[in-house]
Formats: C-alpha cells, sequence, structure tokens
C-alpha cells in the first residue's frame, strides 16, 4: 500500500508488527496504514504472510512519512509490536537504538540495551474479557497509550484514529465494532 500526501512532512516512522498467522498482524497493519491516510500521511507497508494460516510467523513493515521503500532495514524501526513474545528473538533486530519494544507477555522481555521494552499479557486481558480474537487490539490500545499517540516520540496516530479507523473498516454501529473498540480500550486502560 502506498498512498497519502503529506501535511506532516517531517513526520516519519518505522514499524515493525510481528506475530503468528491468525493472530491479526496484517488487519493492524492496514488499520495503522488507513490511520496515517487519514491524516494525509504517506505511508508504505509491506507484508510478509508466511504460513500465515496455519501459525507460521507474520512480520508487517510500515513507514509512515517520506521513504522510498516499504521494507525497514535492520536497525531502523522506531517501534516493534510483538504478539508472540518468542518473536522477539526473530525480529528484535529491526529496532534502532532508543528504539521502542512493546510485546504481548506477562513480564517484560529482555531484549538488550538502547531499547525500551512495554509488556502487556494482553492474551490474559482479551480471555478475561471473553474476546480471545482481539488480542491484536488489546496490544494496540496498550502501546498507543504506553508509547503515546500522536505525540513526539510517540505512535504517528492517537487512539481516537485508531477508533476513527476502525469503525471505516467495520461500519458504524455494528456488534463487531463495538467489540473491536472495547478491546482497543482495554489495552489502552491497561497502558496508561
Amino acid at each position: 500500500m502506498n498512498a497519502g500526501v503529506g501535511k506532516s512532512p517531517g513526520m516519519r516512522q518505522q514499524i515493525v508488527l510481528s506475530g503468528f498467522g491468525g493472530q491479526g498482524i496484517l488487519f493492524l497493519s492496514r488499520l495503522l496504514a488507513e490511520a496515517a491516510i487519514a491524516r494525509g500521511l504517506p505511508v508504505l507497508t509491506s507484508e510478509t504472510h508466511g504460513m500465515a494460516q496455519r501459525g507460521g510467523v507474520v512480520v508487517s513493515h510500515l513507514k509512515v512519512g517520506g521513504f522510498d521503500s516499504p521494507l525497514v532495514r535492520t536497525g531502523r524501526a522506531d517501534l516493534l509490536l510483538v504478539l508472540k513474545e518468542e518473536n522477539v528473538a526473530l525480529h528484535r533486530g529491526f529496532l534502532a537504538d532508543g528504539g521502542t519494544l512493546v510485546v504481548n507477555a506477562p513480564v517484560p522481555t529482555d531484549a538488550g540495551p538502547r531499547v525500551r521494552v512495554h509488556a502487556v499479557d494482553a492474551d490474559a486481558l482479551a480471555l478475561s474479557a471473553e474476546m480471545p480474537h482481539a488480542v491484536n487490539l488489546v496490544l494496540l490500545g496498550f502501546a498507543i497509550a504506553r508509547v503515546g499517540g500522536g505525540t513526539a516520540g510517540g505512535f504517528f496516530c492517537a487512539a481516537g484514529e485508531i477508533r476513527e479507523a476502525l469503525s471505516r473498516r467495520q461500519g458504524a454501529g455494528g456488534p463487531r465494532l463495538a467489540a473491536s473498540l472495547s478491546a482497543l480500550d482495554l489495552g489502552i486502560a491497561h497502558g496508561t
């Protein structure tokens, strides 16, 4: 996906999302891309589906701002979102010095020096709220609240922009949208 005409020419952010097939990595990537487009920012995405239908590793690269290539190079990601803790070892190398790792894990994962690590047990939260398929949105909500959304040094977008993207994607007023918003809000509540 390549879209958007930059309203904020200085905004540049590189994000890598990692998980297993069926966890909604591609959905998160598209949701974030739609939020960037709605903000008028150029965005590039690239996805590696792998064995998505069989629980294999799925990785998505998202670049917001004036970039020429959709792939995030090693050591360049500002943010790494990991839906399965074991993927930290696989994709930690994408993070830049001073980058931020947000991981679905009961306790913070050791990601080495010069990495800010934020952990939340999104699986347990989603399960306790009877939304086991919404772990991805719980983690995203947590990340936006913990790292900051729409602020310098945080996500390029705020929680309200993700809510709007969800509404556009899932249709206003439906039960699916209500469940998605609840999952996002659950993550936000645990990130503040």
